[in-house]
């Protein structure tokens, strides 16, 4: 059973731009049910969770983020409409409308949190932007993440994005290990990922 993440900690969260932003897109008639439903069987006790008419901005530690991103995810699937989801990972500053992380800081790294099998097959469009204004390497942090993310998911090199194709958990956990691994040596790293599940298509590649 969850327990509530401690004022301290969200507060701490929020001042170091950890947090996300999701959008769902059920492809039916009853997509608000689906939405309002998905969005409700996520544990909202751990996150600072505010749904606007554009997206749901999450606020919190990582592992928690990425726990509710996968249960709204997970419960949303489960209708077995066809549904794409938006996802946006962020983590450091300037990530946050106001920072209190030195310039010339990194985060603490994390590890990767365990996300439970779903059984639901998901693919996945992932672009990792690491904004390291240091004059760093790039494209050696998006390289090792994508390398770091295959250990979880199928990778295939697509126009601007990495195409990742699993188990829902296992897509998750592969969009995490790859922001999570650029953060070790970037202040500053967005990872952007558009989800689909149950597409017509899915077959027609």
């Amino acid at each position: 059973m969850s327990t509530q993440t401690d004022p301290q900690t969200l507060a701490r969260a929020t001042a170091l731009g950890i947090g996300a932003r999701i959008s769902l897109h059920p492809h039916c008639d009853d997509y608000v049910e689906v939405i309002t439903s998905a969005l409700a069987a996520a544990d909202p006790s751990r996150v600072e969770v505010r749904t606007d008419d554009v997206s749901t901005l999450l606020r919190g530690t990582e592992h928690d983020v990425l726990r509710f991103v996968h249960e709204v995810l997970a419960a949303a699937g489960e209708t077995r409409w066809h549904v794409v989801a938006h996802v946006q990972l962020s983590r450091g500053c300037p990530g946050e409308v106001s920072c209190e992380l030195p310039d010339d800081a990194l985060l603490e790294a994390v590890d990767v949190p365990e996300l439970l099998p779903t059984g639901l097959p998901a693919s996945a469009h992932w672009a990792l932007y690491p904004l390291d204004d240091t004059g760093g390497d790039h494209l050696a942090h998006i390289m090792n993440a994508v390398a770091a993310a295959g250990a979880r998911a199928t990778t295939t090199p697509e126009h601007f994005v990495t195409r990742l194709d699993g188990d829902l958990a296992d897509v998750l956990t592969a969009v995490a290990t790859g922001w999570l691994e650029a953060a070790r040596y970037v202040r500053h790293v967005v990872a952007h990922v558009t989800v689909s599940m149950h597409s017509p298509s899915a077959g027609a590649r």
